[in-house]
């Protein structure tokens, strides 16, 4: 076998073939998401929705601001708070988180936010927005009156203080006056200086309390519905459209991720470099998938040209040679016919039958067909046998000596390639080639071991062993390479 190196961790040509060679599965899948959207659009119609802008004026407000005042409504909207008071203007009973999943807002500009409400029916939803708008302006406005106030509050309390600082003052500077001659100046003029710090404190605090105390009236005055809740109009067809693309790029993209993550795991070869190395054979010819109606005249047409150059190629050695299945029965029964057809030209050849389910008699036609204890010793014979999971190794050394390996591309895993590869090498039964099936049309991997003899070295000749004395017979010697013929675009020669 050969040595392909250091593997990578994933094969992307492999992975695109295989995901390829599944596209029935992922394009169902693509399918059933494209029709389950459909039907989501027709019989789960989305509810009725209103929609509303309101209008929020921020006394904060500032060009420079990046949407944080916006952001910090949009959150306020959505808290259980403004759920509950719309609810209690609403006269419902419903839980204030349940009533949170039919609404959302959305900032549009700094000062705009947009209400997106759902409802059974239009006239609800559109009276949910109301109501839900209305509770957001009463709150918003009795948070800044509240805020207001507080700082009112604050400036008087700060202005109390220095009018109490202001009373000894003043008293200090009766009784330095009275003093007359013996008054200190010094002392005097650091008074007269405190008293008028705190005299202009207290009117800045006087002002400014009077100023909070007139509240916000532009908030008041400018924070409202703008545009008042109005139901979305709705389109059956845009809807269908909308819910079937979704569904198909859901299930398109779920299927290929599935196909892809399966090929992976499952760890089936289907290139013809990898079919090659694991065998530890070279791919001599290919076949496409069989069809099941159309172009059968073709596809036995590739069938015999690719049966003419097995032939050529087994054709020198007058023993018996095999053709082993592994996923391709009724390939491999009527290519193992059509080979029996073309070396009875040079002598009788007869087919063993060693194949279940392919129904070998059936298709031989003319050609005899024997069991495998019914063999005769002198006559050339095509075994026809099945390298599947069951299969008894030790059967086939009596279906021939040298094997011709018929692979479906994709049906066997790694494990199972070696498994057949080590079996047929302890039983000594050289593997003159493979023929692939159903390979990738895209494949153009090589499928041709370069670094020993056009077949495999197991047990037909190795560097320590004479050719001439292998399990009796005499090997054949290395032939030179061959490339395997391209039978697609044969019949244009």
């Amino acid at each position: 076998m050969t040595s392909a190196g250091r593997e990578p961790l994933i094969d992307l040509q492999r992975l695109v073939v295989a995901v390829r060679r599944r596209r029935r599965f992922w394009l169902a899948t693509a399918l059933l998401g494209l029709i389950a959207g459909g039907l989501v659009a027709v019989l789960l119609p989305s509810p009725p929705t209103a929609v509303a802008k309101i209008l929020v004026i921020h006394p904060d407000d500032s060009p420079t601001d990046s949407g944080t005042l916006m952001r910090t409504d949009v959150a306020v909207l959505e808290t259980t708070k403004i759920a509950a008071e719309a609810l209690g203007k609403l006269g419902s009973t419903q839980a204030p988180e349940e009533f949170l999943k039919d609404y959302e807002g959305l900032g549009l500009t700094n000062n705009v936010l947009q209400l997106t409400v759902k409802g059974g029916t239009g006239d609800e939803a559109i009276a949910r927005a109301q109501a839900i708008a209305d509770a957001f302006i009463t709150e918003y406005v009795a948070r800044n009156q509240e805020a207001a106030a507080a700082e009112q509050k604050a400036l008087l309390d700060q202005r109390d203080k220095a009018q109490e600082e202001l009373t000894p003052i003043e008293s200090d500077i009766v009784a330095e006056e009275a003093k007359r001659g013996g008054a200190n100046p010094a002392q005097l003029e650091r008074l007269y200086s405190r008293r008028a710090e705190l005299t202009s404190k207290i009117s800045d605090y006087d002002g400014r309390a009077q100023e909070a105390g007139i509240g916000t009236p532009k908030v008041a005055a400018g924070t409202g519905v703008v545009d008042a809740p109005r139901i979305l109009p709705r389109s059956l067809l845009k809807t269908i459209a909308t819910d079937t693309g979704i569904g198909f790029a859901l299930g398109l993209f779920g299927g290929l991720a599935l196909a892809a993550v399966t090929s992976v795991v499952r760890d089936r070869p289907v290139l013809r470099r990898e079919i090659s190395e694991h065998l530890g054979a070279s791919v001599l010819a290919q076949l496409p998938k069989p069809p099941r109606w159309w172009f059968r005249a073709r596809a036995v047409r590739r069938r015999q040209r690719v049966a003419v150059t097995l032939a050529r190629t087994v054709r020198e050695d007058g023993g018996s040679v095999s053709l082993l299945d592994l996923g391709a029965r009724r390939t491999t029964a009527a290519l193992a016919v059509d080979m029996a057809r073309e070396l009875a030209e040079a002598g009788p050849v007869s087919l063993v039958d060693d194949l279940p389910e392919a129904n070998l008699r059936a298709l031989a036609g003319d050609v005899e067909v024997l069991d495998r204890g019914d063999a005769p010793g002198g006559e050339r014979r095509i075994g026809v046998g099945s390298i599947e999971p069951g299969t008894s190794w030790t059967d086939l050394e009596f279906l021939g000596k040298e094997t011709i390996l018929v692979v479906r591309a994709g049906y066997a895993n790694t494990e199972w390639l070696h498994t057949v590869a080590r079996q047929l090498a302890d039983r000594r039964i050289p593997i003159i080639g493979v023929v692939v099936v159903d390979p990738d049309p895209r494949d153009h991997t090589d499928g041709t071991l370069w670094d020993g003899l056009h077949t495999a070295l197991r047990g037909r000749s190795a560097p320590e062993r004479p050719l001439a004395t292998l399990n009796g017979t005499r090997a054949r010697p290395p032939m030179p390479y061959r490339r395997p013929e391209n039978h697609d675009n044969a019949g244009a020669r």
